[in-house]
């Protein structure tokens, strides 16, 4: 499969390890955004719009002539209408995943494509249940420490994984970057992977 060469607007090492799986080649962007939520905002508009501000912030960063493909994704755990964002300590990260214990959420990973036109913008939904987790097992949970920089203070491909009853969606998309989108993105800008 063929894909064009794209800059990462992001220092997460799992979409560098999603976009390295598919074959992608890019060079990483290192973005500091304001990934506050607006008063009011819906959790679906607001992963739009901080993967926006990614893909936004890579390509202003960029000099005129290395421009090229940016991608900008944004993850969100979401209950009802609350966004569990990174835990800022260990009690918040305890409060997290008590939440998520014995229950369903839902997460939202937006991926944008921002070239010298246009942003491009897909949502992946997907459903993670947690089983019923002691106190002891959320307390071991905190101090790995796994948690720390991840949204909704887990990690699906870690030793959450444990604690995991079910997964409705794309995985790909619950670790970062959905990959069944970003292939359709870098498609709609004119690569066709399906061609040698």
């Amino acid at each position: 499969m063929n894909f064009p060469k794209v800059y990462l607007a992001s220092d997460s090492p799992r979409r560098s390890e999603l976009l390295t799986q598919i074959g992608v080649s890019f060079d990483k962007l290192s973005m500091g955004v304001d990934e506050t939520r607006l008063e009011n905002e819906y959790p679906l508009a607001y992963v739009k719009r901080i993967a926006q501000a990614k893909a936004q912030a890579g390509w202003n960063s960029l000099a005129e002539g290395e421009q090229r493909l940016v991608i900008g994704a944004d993850t969100a755990v979401v209950i009802g209408q609350d966004v569990l964002g990174k835990p800022k300590n260990q009690v918040e990260a305890k409060t997290m995943i008590q939440r998520l214990s014995d229950s369903q959420h839902e997460v939202l990973t937006a991926v944008c494509l921002r070239d010298e036109v246009q942003f491009r913008t897909k949502v992946s939904h997907n459903k993670v249940t947690f089983g019923a987790m002691t106190e002891a097992e959320i307390d071991w949970y905190i101090a790995t420490g796994e948690g720390t920089d991840k949204a909704g203070s887990y990690a699906v491909q870690g030793l959450a994984a444990l604690f995991i009853k079910q997964i409705v969606g794309s995985y790909s998309g619950i670790m970062g970057l959905p990959l069944r989108e970003t292939m359709e993105l870098l498609t709609e800008v004119g690569s066709n992977p399906h061609e040698q």
